[in-house]
């Protein structure tokens, strides 16, 4: 492998505030420590937690990085101590805790897992996080079982659009909600079986037609506040609400006795501040259940637009529009 630089460019948060405080910098090459490897990034994915790092609204958890970035996907250049499984050269994608706006950054070696064979960098940048979410909220908390019906709050979102290709492929049925016309287009084209626009029709309302009156058995929610008593009223009984953000407010007025009568399971998880081993432990689950779907091109991630490293304010601003449908990246190769 070539001899690495010293300095590499790196997109830093010059202070809280708006897409504007992004600015591209120099910093020091990082090495990787015991267990780390250090990976020449080719693409890294923006994520809602990035612009809430950037407002100031996320703090950074202890040891990782302050440059923004939780997934990409590259080239390993170098492999720390203890470190046996990847060797310069591989092609890795992998789930960081920061860091991953830059041209090279390090990643404990149990949270990197091969590009799927068929797959460029770029779109593999987009799995990580989307994919590690998703894989441990709706599969392990929510438990969600072929023939099951799954409802997935911000559908033509990178999660929206990752839990309709996963669900799909092992056999549940799947409705969405967006917030337009066109977006519910591109989700059913996805493979969502009905996408509600809610700025239009009443999600739970439409939920109870779909299912006969049923209601639905697992809802992936990330709006919380309001939404959170119109998700147990759109629950089946034994439904599962699995909570992954809060967009409208993380405290909520909720009746007790819907919980008791459904017998409804309330959870939710984050998945930054979590151990490498548990991490890991993801990791391995999605090689093994998800990783031969991306290869035969069963699921795959929607990467709606690039942009270079120098325009990581764009990418914010059109984040922060929520005019995307699917994933946008950073390309830093």
């Amino acid at each position: 492998m070539p001899a690495l630089p010293d300095t590499m460019q790196a997109v830093e948060i010059a202070q809280p505030g708006g897409p504007e405080v992004l600015r591209l910098t120099r910093r020091p090459t990082p090495r990787p420590q015991a267990g780390e490897v250090l990976i020449r990034v080719a693409a890294a994915g923006v994520n809602r937690p990035d612009v809430l790092q950037r407002q100031g609204r996320y703090p950074v958890p202890p040891g990782a990085s302050d440059i923004p970035g939780l997934e990409v996907a590259g080239t390993v250049v170098e492999a720390g101590p203890s470190q046996v499984e990847w060797t310069p050269g591989d092609s890795v994608c992998a789930l960081l805790a920061g860091g991953g706006y830059a041209e090279y950054c390090v990643a404990p070696a149990a949270q990197c897992l091969p590009v799927p064979h068929g797959l460029e960098l770029v779109a593999a940048a987009a799995i990580p996080e989307t994919f590690f979410t998703v894989w441990t909220n709706v599969f392990d908390r929510g438990r969600l079982a072929p023939g099951e019906t799954l409802l997935v709050h911000g559908g033509s979102s990178g999660i929206g659009t990752a839990a309709i290709s996963l669900a799909r492929a092992f056999g549940a049925r799947v409705f969405v909600t967006a917030g337009s016309a066109d977006k519910c287009r591109a989700c059913e084209a996805w493979g969502a079986e009905r996408a509600i626009n809610y700025q239009q029709d009443d999600f739970v309302a439409a939920v109870k037609r779909l299912t006969d009156g049923r209601g639905v058995d697992l809802v992936l929610d990330m709006v919380g506040g309001s939404y959170t008593p119109r998700n147990l009223d759109a629950l089946a009984v034994d439904g599962r609400l699995v909570q992954i953000a809060f967009l409208d407010s993380p405290r909520v007025e909720i009746n007790l006795a819907v919980v008791m009568q459904k017998r409804l399971t309330l959870t939710g998880s984050t998945l930054r501040p979590r151990s490498v081993g548990e991490k890991g432990a993801i990791a391995k689950a999605l090689r093994d259940r998800v990783w031969p779907l991306l290869e035969a091109g069963t699921v795959r991630p929607l990467i709606y637009a690039s942009f270079p490293l120098a325009a990581a304010a764009a990418a914010h601003r059109l984040m922060e529009s929520s005019q995307h449908i699917g994933k946008i990246v950073l390309l830093a190769g």
